[in-house]
């Protein structure tokens, strides 16, 4: 019993909000997340990048071929969103799976409650 509360404190929070959600919608939450997080963190890369060779960058600026570097930076864009989402499933998935079996231990653990609780009431009421 001490072992089904101090799940209910600690760790069974997380894994009650994450069964709540079927497991596909679960995981695509969070790598539409994770997507999101990733572009944001790849635009302020970008931006340092730029920042740091600023002098540089600005010097080239009308001879670049800008086509050629708008692709690079999409290419260099999508791989990094790509690793960082085949991270993020791998990572949601092993949560999921953890998530259900802890639950899935969590209430049997209080169907036995109940069935000794059942069991200690109707040998009670019988004397």
């Amino acid at each position: 019993m001490t072992r089904m509360a101090s799940f209910e404190a600690g760790e069974g929070k997380r894994s009650m909000a994450i069964g709540s959600y079927f497991r596909g919608d679960y995981i695509a939450k969070e790598i539409i997340k994770s997507i999101l997080y990733g572009t944001v963190a790849y635009g302020i890369v970008v931006g340092l990048y730029l920042a740091h060779d600023l002098e540089e960058f600005m010097a080239g600026l009308y001879e670049m071929d800008w086509i050629a570097f708008g692709k690079m930076i999409l290419y260099r864009y999508l791989a990094v969103i790509g690793a960082y989402s085949v991270v993020t499933y791998i990572v949601y998935v092993v949560r999921y799976r953890r998530a259900r079996r802890n639950l899935r231990i969590y209430y049997n653990n209080l169907r036995r409650l109940g069935s000794m609780y059942r069991k200690e009431s109707g040998e009670d009421g019988k004397q």
